[in-house]
């Protein structure tokens, strides 16, 4: 069974629907999303933190949308149409603004599935999170596991609930190791090929109302970052979890592809 996995990155998209943080009009919208200092900062996070599990992946087979606006200033449209062309995966759209987010969603989305593929396993990243090295070979494994579900009902979701909340607050870095459930990262949502929905059509915190799920807690798997630009606020529900007696250094280097004294110095320049 032919699986393509198929991601959306939101990167300052220009549009009024589709954050918690509300806008009346798009001209203030705009000015919120497009602050070069805001836009700076959100670069930061996207390269120092995002892109180095998406680089490294051991399953290189997988797109990864990067939805934003035709407007977005430079030098960071040039900054993202140059890595877009560096990195194989990288797949950047342009879209307006529409009066519908999902429909916006849909637009950036719908050119790069896969006609050919039996499954679409849809994700949403953020531009500050970071999934593990390992994330799209580990969806592609366990789903082949659980295909007999999503075959009897036509949607699925896959959720890897261990993570670290990574916390940069008045420039200094914290990280929390928590199991949580359908946080939005590392979460896949198997389709069909001709579905019209995106993972972002499912609001992820409700998925069991669309489709079954299945979590899985074993390997760590994701990064949640949580700053003053968070669009999303703290960190939410979720366990506790316990790496053992120094290894949070090696987690993050071999799960991520991150050095702790990278992220320090990130939360430092944010303060």
């Amino acid at each position: 069974m032919r699986v393509q996995m198929l991601g959306l990155c939101r990167y300052s998209y220009l549009g009024l629907r589709g954050y918690q943080v509300e806008h009346d009009s798009i001209a203030a919208r705009r000015a919120y999303l497009y602050d070069p200092a805001r836009l700076e900062r959100r670069w930061q996070w996207f390269t120092t933190v995002a892109l180095p599990g998406w680089v490294a992946q051991t399953d290189p087979d997988f797109t990864l949308v990067v939805m934003t606006g035709p407007d977005l200033p430079e030098p960071w449209l040039g900054r993202l149409r140059a890595l877009c062309d560096r990195v194989p995966q990288l797949r950047l759209s342009l879209v307006p603004p529409m009066d519908y987010h999902l429909q916006a969603c849909r637009a950036a989305v719908a050119p790069h599935v896969d006609p050919g593929a039996d499954v679409i396993g849809h994700f949403r990243h953020d531009d500050d999170d970071a999934v593990a090295v390992d994330y799209v070979q580990a969806a592609r494994r366990d789903f082949a596991l659980i295909a007999g579900l999503w075959q009897a009902e036509g949607k699925l979701s896959l959720d890897y609930g261990r993570g670290l909340m990574v916390e940069a607050r008045d420039g200094q870095l914290k990280i929390t190791p928590r199991i949580c459930h359908n946080m939005g990262v590392a979460l896949t949502i198997f389709l069909r090929p001709d579905a019209a929905e995106t993972a972002l059509h499912y609001n992820h915190t409700k998925l069991g109302q669309w489709m079954p799920g299945v979590q899985i807690n074993g390997a760590l798997m994701f990064i949640r970052s949580i700053h003053g630009d968070s669009d999303s606020g703290d960190m939410g529900p979720g366990l506790p979890w316990q790496p053992e007696e120094g290894q949070m250094n090696r987690l993050l280097r071999t799960r991520f592809g991150l050095r702790r004294g990278d992220l320090a110095t990130l939360a430092r320049s944010l303060a």
